[in-house]
């Protein structure tokens, strides 16, 4: 059987002229198509004649935003964000837009949004509502609980002031779940923030459990196999070298050691050990990625409805996979976005079907630099980088981002040479951790984040610059193909027509993920039916995604679109925008009438 392709081009000066190609696989090609656009461009579509097989949607119109992205913060955006004001509706009851997405293009048009998403690990520095405010207004789109750290309790205060966040002030902050996982790790320290172990004192690590407040410099360890397992002379490294020890003395379950770094000792860091510059591994290989704490947990944040649970010490896919399935049986959707950290030499060996069967990725520096010579890690992060944009899985830089700011109000030149790097990368995220769970600036630490993503990103568009890392095909049914190829040939049709935005209409997000995986130049208006499709759409980059009911008949969604966004003052006649849509598998370019 053979499948066509149509080209439907017309304008105002020109007849319409419609193209063919027959063939058994789908190429649309655009590099050749020069056409003055601002002047004389009415529209043009291109459609595939194979048709979708989504179910279509009836229901009332409805259009939200769902993307808590944060471009240049204008005056207008810290106005929302700060007075208590949730922002303008020209109709309340058929349009919600998130407050810092409006305003940053309101203020300052298409091309100053910021397309790397930023996440916020939340802490006592900022588990406040108007702490977790000032972050929301910052530009934070996803709120990262971990699971190692506080009670349920605690937590489940955070996911409803988030919530509240939202539904009170018009931002749409997604929630991340992050496990513990049944690494090795020191206990809480007895109830302290933390301790300084300097150069040169012993102290006590044991499997032994005791009440508050702990003995002097004794430290408890989750693991009861510790004191079997390390030798006199191994050293024992907590959080992946920020303070080293050596092992001088085992006495039952208690194991005396030498401080040779000094550092900061925070609650719950993981531990590894060395023996003749060789990481002991072969204990931490024998226990489960997800433990029992881990069930519950993974069963509690179910129950709460967060939109991602990130997975730490991922081992192999069969893990990912079995705990997609667990949640398909209990979530009440069946849709919360798995995670896979990347933290460990068993992941590296993994990596490929690992991230193929999760549904995004983490790069933990820090725990992976644990178990890695440490000038190994850049090529890694690059690499799990590269990877996941071919298998189109978002993906999270993640540790020690801008570490200096849990101390100090700037960060230091290295710090943003660092993140500079991720963000040439195209990373779909960059995540903060001690800096806004428990720095002392929080709220300046992603002002970093954000005015370096914007200013790299901006250079990068200058400049004009094209990406050489190759896109290969991921499709797996003739179907998949044309959606794929479409959105190829969008992206590209985007940057040569240099067009304002992009227009996606996605069911299941898949199309959604596609462009975003092609790092075009323009912002991808993302509108979908579902609200757990919107949620997932959150973490990607590039895309700003809405809630829209809408139905097959897209010059029907195109015109109440365009009338619901001009309403909000996000668009204005004239606008170049290329529209694409799963459903009839089309492209469409037009200006805003």
């Amino acid at each position: 059987m053979s499948h066509a392709i149509n080209f439907f081009v017309s304008s105002s000066s020109h007849s319409p002229a419609t193209f063919k190609i027959s063939r058994p696989s789908v190429f649309v090609s655009t590099g050749s198509l020069r056409v003055p656009v601002k002047k004389s461009l009415r529209s043009l579509v291109v459609k595939a004649s194979a048709a979708s097989d989504l179910d279509e949607s009836q229901s009332s119109p409805v259009l939200v935003s769902e993307n808590g992205s944060g471009g240049v913060l204008s005056s207008v955006t810290k106005e929302y964000g700060r007075n208590n004001a949730v922002a303008p509706s020209a109709d309340s009851s058929s349009i919600e837009v998130d407050t810092v997405t409006e305003a940053e293009l309101k203020e300052n048009g298409f091309r100053s949004t910021r397309r790397t998403k930023l996440i916020c690990t939340i802490g006592p520095a900022s588990c406040g509502f108007e702490q977790l405010e000032a972050l929301a207004v910052e530009g934070m789109n996803v709120a990262r609980i971990n699971m190692c750290h506080g009670t349920r309790d605690w937590h489940r205060m955070v996911i409803e002031r988030v919530r509240r966040l939202n539904e009170e002030k018009g931002f749409a902050v997604a929630i991340m779940m992050d496990t513990e996982g049944s690494e090795i790790h020191m206990g809480d320290l007895g109830g302290a923030s933390s301790a300084k172990a300097e150069d040169g004192e012993i102290w006590n690590f044991t499997v032994r459990a005791f009440d508050p407040p702990l003995p002097e410099r004794t430290i408890t360890v989750n693991y009861d196999g510790f004191a079997e397992d390390v030798k006199v002379g191994d050293d024992l490294l907590v959080d992946g070298g920020m303070v080293r020890f050596e092992v001088i003395e085992k006495i039952g379950p208690d194991v005396k050691c030498l401080c040779t770094d000094p550092g900061l000792l925070l609650p719950r860091a993981n531990l590894t050990f060395w023996r003749d510059g060789k990481l002991v591994r072969e204990r931490n290989a024998m226990l489960p990625t997800i433990s029992s704490k881990d069930w519950l947990d993974i069963d509690f944040g179910i129950a709460e409805g967060v939109d991602f649970i990130a997975v730490s010490f991922v081992k192999s896919a069969e893990v990912i996979k079995h705990l997609k399935s667990y949640i398909k049986a209990r979530a009440r959707d069946g849709d919360i976005a798995v995670i896979a950290k990347i933290e460990s030499i068993d992941s590296l060996r993994n990596l490929e079907e690992i991230i193929q069967a999760s549904d995004g990725a983490m790069v933990a520096r820090g725990d992976l630099g644990a178990q890695i010579p440490l000038e190994q890690v850049p090529s890694e992060q690059q690499k799990i980088v590269q990877l996941c944009r071919q298998l189109n899985r978002p993906v999270i830089v993640a540790s020690q981002l801008l570490e200096s700011m849990i101390e100090y109000p700037i960060p230091t030149r290295a710090e943003v040479a660092d993140v500079s790097e991720a963000v040439r990368q195209r990373g779909d995220a960059l995540m903060l951790s001690g800096e806004s769970a428990m720095g002392q600036f929080p709220e300046k630490a992603l002002t970093v984040l954000r005015t370096v993503s914007l200013r790299i990103e901006r250079r990068w568009r200058e400049q004009k610059r094209r990406e050489v890392i190759e896109l290969p095909s991921i499709a797996s049914s003739f179907s998949d193909s044309i959606s794929e190829e479409i959105c190829n040939s969008a992206a590209k049709m985007a940057n040569n027509l240099e067009v304002d935005a992009l227009f996606v209409y996605t069911k299941n997000g898949h199309m959604a993920s596609l462009l975003s995986r092609c790092r075009p130049d323009c912002p991808i208006f993302a509108f979908t039916t579902a609200t757990s499709v919107r949620r997932r759409l959150n973490l990607q980059w590039g895309l700003m995604p809405f809630r829209l009911n809408y139905s097959d008949d897209m010059e029907s969604n195109l015109n109440k679109t365009f009338s619901l966004l001009k309403a909000r003052g996000m668009i204005k006649s004239g606008d170049l925008i290329i529209a694409v849509s799963d459903m009839l598998q089309s492209i469409q370019v037009m200006n805003v009438p």
